[in-house]
């Protein structure tokens, strides 16, 4: 399937995208208001909810704000590369873990419920406004997604 063919269809299929499905299709995250959604081979990910993805957008575009110095961009508007979107989404999501939790706890491999923790986070901290960012933003910069195996030749 040719890729245009495949994102329009997609968008049309899909019309409340998840804005952490990287991180939900990769299996780092899970959340109960994601169902996943399969076009030819491809899977992407459905937000049940219109509530939950406007609070999942506006996590999201506080910790890229917060986060641009960790992810060395200047520009909110620009589409990140895949690997700075991961740093970005499970980085962010295992500090809001720790910011709901306990700080000197490790941060957990898999976050089981992003709707979840995020409704934990918003009513202990009075709202998505009032996170503790520079805890989030250390969770950004220590995540390591994925490293490459040696070069065969």
């Amino acid at each position: 399937m040719d890729q245009d063919a495949f994102r329009k269809t997609y968008r049309e299929i899909n019309e409340r995208e998840c804005v952490f499905e990287k991180s939900l299709l990769s299996r780092h995250c899970g959340c109960s208001q994601a169902k996943k959604v399969c076009i030819a081979e491809r899977e992407g990910i459905h937000c049940l909810s219109d509530e939950a993805q406007e609070q999942c957008i506006e996590l999201l575009e506080n910790l890229r704000k917060q986060a641009r110095f960790a992810l060395k961009s200047n520009n909110d508007k620009e589409v990140l590369p895949h690997g700075k979107a991961m740093r970005l989404q499970v980085g962010g999501l295992r500090g809001l873990y720790l910011a709901v939790h306990d700080e000197d706890e490790t941060p957990p491999q898999c976050v089981e419920d992003i709707h979840g923790l995020i409704n934990q986070a918003k009513a202990q901290f009075d709202g998505l406004d009032n996170l503790p960012y520079q805890l989030l933003i250390q969770q950004v910069a220590a995540y390591q997604g994925r490293q490459r195996g040696p070069k065969k030749h």
